[in-house]
Formats: C-alpha cells, sequence, structure tokens
C-alpha cells in the first residue's frame, strides 16, 4: 500500500512550518556531579565536554559494537536530558543504572512528565517565538545544533532545542505533559500546520536520516548505518563498544558488510520494508524504509546492500523493478517558493 503523503503538510515542513508530537519518544534525565564523566565512559560521542545548553547527538553500544540505542544528549546545566526512541527507553535506563557504583549519578524517567513537540521548516523559529512569547525569538536564533535553552512560557517551564533528525531543520518544545495541549493551540494559532506520520517519515526518508528500529537496530554496527560521522568522537576517551569500532576504522579501513544507502526506483509501487534488492540474480541486501518521493515524484527507499554494490549509480533491481543506489540525502532542503 502507497503511504498517503499531504501535499499541504509536506509543503508547510519544506517552505513554511509544519508541527510533529513526538511524545511518543522516551525522556531520561540525569542529575549528580559525576553525570557528565559517567555517560562520557558510555556514549560514543564527547558528553564531558558538553557545557550547559550545549548537546550532541550519540549512541550506546554493546561491547560487540552493536547499538543499544542512538539518542541526543542536552546538557542543562544542572542535568543532562535524554531523548531517544519510546521503545529503547527502558532498556538504557536498566543499563545505566546497573553501571553506577560510587559515581554521585541519579536517573530519572520523565517520559510521562514532559511533551516533547517539534516544530520544521525554514519558519520555525518566528512560529515558536510567536507561541512562545518573551525573548523566544533571540533565544532560538542564538541556538547551535544541538543547542538548547530554558525559558518560560506562561509562567510555566519549558526547554527549547535545535534539531536536524527530522529531515527538516527545525525545533523541539519540552513542556509539561498537562500543557501539551496549550501548546498545540498557541502553534496553531500561529499559522503552524499539524505533520502527520506519513508525511513526516517522506520527509526523513528523502533527508536520509535513518530511525531506529527502522534503518538500525540491536544488530547494527554504526558504520553500518552511517551515522559515524554526527554520533562517534573518535578524539574522547575510552567508551564502551570503542575498541570494534577502532579495530574497523583502522584494521578494515572502515569497510564493514554492508551499509545502508539510498535507492531510487522506476515506476509507481512502493516497495514494503524488507523487500529484496537484487543485483542481476543476486540478492545483496533489503529495504529498510519506503515512501514515495514528493519531491521527486517516484519511490525511493534506504536500505542495507553488500559493500561490493554501495556505490551512487549502481544498477539493481527491487521487487522486479528497475533502480539504482542513490546518493543521500535524496532532496535537500529545498527553497521557498517565488514571491508571485
Amino acid at each position: 500500500m502507497i503511504p498517503t503523503v499531504s501535499a499541504l503538510a509536506y509543503d508547510a515542513a519544506r517552505h513554511r512550518a509544519a508541527v510533529l508530537d513526538r511524545s511518543d519518544r522516551g525522556r531520561i534525565i540525569v542529575t549528580g556531579a559525576d553525570r557528565g564523566s559517567y555517560l562520557h565512559g558510555l556514549f560514543t560521542n564527547d558528553i564531558a565536554g558538553l557545557t550547559a545548553g550545549q548537546g550532541c547527538y550519540a549512541a550506546y553500544l554493546t561491547a560487540q559494537g552493536r547499538l543499544i540505542s542512538d539518542m541526543h544528549v542536552y546538557e542543562l546545566g544542572d542535568a543532562i536530558l535524554l531523548s531517544l526512541p519510546g521503545d529503547t527507553k527502558d532498556a538504557v535506563l536498566a543499563k545505566l543504572d546497573q553501571f553506577i557504583f560510587t559515581e554521585d549519578v541519579q536517573l530519572g524517567d520523565v517520559t510521562a512528565t514532559f511533551a516533547q513537540i517539534a516544530v520544521v521548516g525554514p519558519e520555525a523559529p518566528a512560529v515558536i517565538a510567536s507561541a512562545i512569547g518573551g525573548d523566544a525569538g533571540a533565544t532560538l536564533a542564538a541556538l547551535p545544533m544541538h543547542g538548547n535553552a530554558r525559558v518560560q512560557w506562561n509562567g510555566d517551564p519549558a526547554i527549547l532545542v535545535r534539531i536536524d533528525d527530522a529531515g527538516e531543520p527545525g525545533y523541539e518544545v519540552f513542556v509539561e505533559t498537562a500543557r501539551a495541549g496549550a501548546l498545540q493551540s498557541a502553534l496553531t494559532a500561529s499559522g503552524v500546520v499539524p505533520l502527520d506520520t506519513e508525511t513526516a517519515e517522506a520527509i526523513r526518508i528523502e533527508s536520509g536520516v535513518p530511525l531506529f528500529h527502522r534503518d538500525m537496530d540491536e544488530e547494527t554496527i554504526p558504520l553500518e548505518a552511517g551515522i559515524e560521522p554526527r554520533a562517534i568522537s573518535f578524539t574522547k576517551g575510552c567508551y564502551v563498544g570503542q575498541e570494534v569500532i577502532i579495530r574497523v576504522m583502522h584494521r578494515g579501513h572502515g569497510r564493514v558488510a554492508r551499509k545502508l544507502v539510498g535507492v531510487t526506483i522506476d515506476g509507481d509501487r512502493v516497495p514494503a520494508s524488507g523487500a529484496a534488492i537484487h543485483a542481476a540474480d543476486r540478492e545483496i541486501g533489503r529495504v529498510t524504509s519506503a515512501t514515495r518521493s514528493p519531491a521527486l515524484d517516484r519511490p525511493i527507499a534506504l536500505g542495507y546492500v553488500h559493500r561490493d554494490f554501495v556505490a551512487p549509480g549502481t544498477e539493481v533491481t527491487v521487487d522486479g523493478a528497475s533502480a539504482r543506489v542513490t546518493a543521500v540525502p535524496f532532496v535537500d532542503r529545498l527553497p521557498a517558493p517565488a514571491t508571485p
């Protein structure tokens, strides 16, 4: 079945602003004087180097270098907030708790406490500033990627963060769950358009952003999914799984058995997740995510293929349809339409 993409929501997300409820993600708060050094020894990115208002994308690996979860890490100044896939939150929380010995670290599950609402598109800062009020506009303008700031909204605390994982640049607002409906109303009044799941998926796939438990899972090494430039610091100290990553990078020159790639497909049929990818008569991989691209007006997919077939332009077939390996992103951020 071809996913239904809303032309209105797609146009808003690419050219103006659209809102996406991301409350299905998990949220963990980490406090205590040793929080940075503790997480630094577990996660792949430079956590100890974060100062108040900074953040990063990171991964948590097994000793065998396979993913437990990916996540965004935000140093708030007196605590670290982790935003991660909702279905990995409990496993991550349990493992983090397991490795606390004498460290001054406390963990809290705040998934039910906070709502997480994303606004994406070139007009996202103006829309959020209009809804939040105060000096939110200046705050948003000053945020680096993964930066965060605490603000007040109608007397209630809120956290603003800058994101890059929705496919279109944007921001997230964390508010108390009881205030989520009021924030949604304020954003709607500011002219934002709701972004439905199918359209959000199309934008994510067009941008080549892998999703946990869709394009990567507990059997995936970060280098297979291509997330290492964003998720891994190669200058920090030790972390869980580092030996495997370093061995692949240095002894294997970064070559892994399979790699996540983009695939552009001829015809009109959007392949199902798990559809086989062939080169001649040889099965070389499987589709993980697929959609019909509104920008390209054709089916596109993300999928893993054998390392000998990762070069852009490689001719393949997907469920019998002619296709070719394509560099991602399929679609760069689109310019705003010309003013009449």
